[in-house]
């Protein structure tokens, strides 16, 4: 490449003045002589020094030039040797132009670790590197699946029966700590009997406790035995967790809290604990235990989800006609379990269960149980007399509300009855009994049952948008 004279405007911009002659101004400062090395000594020209005067640089070896066998690293394995100047240590120095790189044929400098070993990079293998590394990973998987299918097609079947095969058992070492499920059912499961009720062709299954040994009284529910009662023909049954049975007599129901006590001529049953339903709380752990849809024994577990509950009850095919202030839980109940037990952590029963809230007859998560003090109340004035008694306020009412306050509006008083002697009018809705709210018909029916007949109770009501209170003495139901 030739390069182009300057301009006469690039000369005159960058070229020498007209009154200097040298590249540099007169005046410049000089650099000091070199000095001059002193010469080596004698032992290292002897040693290192050229063969003859006058000669310089790198020189043929002693004997002459190299045999036929030529290195790569012989000094005169190339022709212009003599003239190359990294072989002639005193060639000049010369500036020469940066490194240039093809990225094709070399992509940048060899890269060193610190020891100076050369770093292997992917981009450094050649094509001929690779597809022999390919070539080699499929050769492996290729051998490596072939042995494989060729061993798995060789090997022989093993027999399909192994005559005196015994599988290996081992100690699981389960703890069941007292309060457990399993502790609750082991221990109440012999008190619960499955109550089995026959009229003519037709059928029915429900639960029982047994509440005295001695005297073979069993507590159930009046809804489960109601249709075998004065029936000619009706049997009435009672099995046994060991799978033995009784015939059981009616000793008295009452369908206006849904209680029945039977009595069975058995030795050696086992009572189930009774306990106090005034102790339980919201949250506390149960176990249901009964023969829901005919399978005796069957437990379940779950919470109390709520108290004092109000419950209509309505046995179809029976006589009841109640309203429980019920126990609710979330353990499973079926039907089946009617008359069953409900039990707390100890293993005492404090719920008789009766009822479930359902959408297609089966359990929902939602159960109701008659609280235990309200089952002895009723079982002991069954067993004493036969009967049980209740209190009445003489009115018939529903449910209603105004938005802001819930009550039970009085539909009709009876003649005679504590409400008509207390001044009670049709279109009263009445809000509370003795202090207590009352927000439905259901409520209103709890809370007088929860006196006993002659009591005498403050009913407040509200008519013509005034609250009124009137004292009743209630009457026998």
């Amino acid at each position: 490449m030739t390069a182009s004279l300057p301009s006469p405007g690039q000369q005159a911009a960058f070229g020498r003045p007209a009154t200097v002659d040298g590249p540099f101004a007169d005046g410049r400062p000089t650099a000091p002589p070199r000095p001059t090395p002193p010469p080596p000594a004698e032992a290292l020209l002897r040693a290192f020094g050229p063969a003859g005067t006058g000669q310089r640089g790198l020189q043929e070896p002693p004997g002459g030039r190299p045999g036929r066998r030529r290195t790569a690293t012989g000094p005169w394995w190339k022709p212009d040797a003599r003239s190359d100047p990294w072989r002639d240590p005193y060639a000049p120095a010369g500036l020469g132009a940066p490194a240039v790189y093809d990225e094709e044929t070399q992509p940048g400098p060899i890269v060193v670790d610190p020891k100076g070993r050369k770093k292997l990079r992917l981009r450094d293998l050649s094509v001929r590197l690779w597809v022999l590394g390919l070539v080699a990973v499929l050769l492996v998987a290729a051998i490596g699946g072939g042995a494989g299918w060729y061993l798995t097609k060789t090997n022989d079947e093993t027999p399909l029966l192994s005559p005196g095969m015994q599988l290996p058992e081992v100690d699981p070492g389960v703890s069941r700590e007292p309060g457990s499920v399993s502790d609750i059912a082991e221990s109440v499961t012999p008190a619960v009997v499955s109550i089995e009720v026959r009229v003519g062709q037709a059928g029915a299954t429900g639960s029982g406790v047994v509440i005295d040994a001695d005297q073979g009284y069993i507590v159930t529910n009046n809804h489960v035995v109601s249709g075998a009662d004065d029936v000619d023909g009706a049997e009435i049954r009672a099995v046994f967790f060991d799978g033995s049975g009784s015939a059981a007599r009616i000793v008295g129901r009452d369908p206006a809290s849904d209680i029945a006590v039977l009595k069975v001529e058995k030795p050696g049953l086992v009572p189930a604990a009774l306990g106090d339903s005034e102790d339980v709380v919201v949250g506390d752990p149960v176990v249901a235990i009964g023969s829901p849809l005919g399978l005796a024994g069957t437990v379940t577990s779950g919470i109390v989800s709520a108290l004092d509950r109000p419950v209509r009850l309505a046995g179809e095919g029976s006589d009841t006609n109640a309203v429980i202030s019920a126990v609710q839980t979330d353990a499973p109940i079926n039907p089946g379990n009617s008359g069953g037990a409900l039990v707390d952590a100890s293993g005492a029963v404090i719920g008789i269960n009766t009822a479930i809230a359902s959408v297609g007859g089966g359990s929902v998560g939602l159960g109701f149980a008659i609280p235990m003090d309200t089952v002895r109340d009723i079982s002991e004035q069954l067993i004493s007399t036969g009967e049980a008694v209740h209190a009445s306020l003489g009115v018939n009412t529903r449910s209603v509300t105004d938005g802001t306050r819930d009550g039970a509006l009085v539909l009709n008083v009876e003649p005679g009855s504590a409400a008509a002697a207390a001044g009670l009018e049709e279109e009263d809705v009445v809000i509370a009994v003795e202090g207590e709210p009352v927000g439905s018909s259901e409520e209103l029916v709890v809370a007088v049952d929860a006196h006993d007949p002659g009591d005498t109770i403050t009913v407040e009501v509200v008519r013509s948008g005034s609250s009124q209170e009137f004292r009743a003495t209630l009457d026998r139901a």
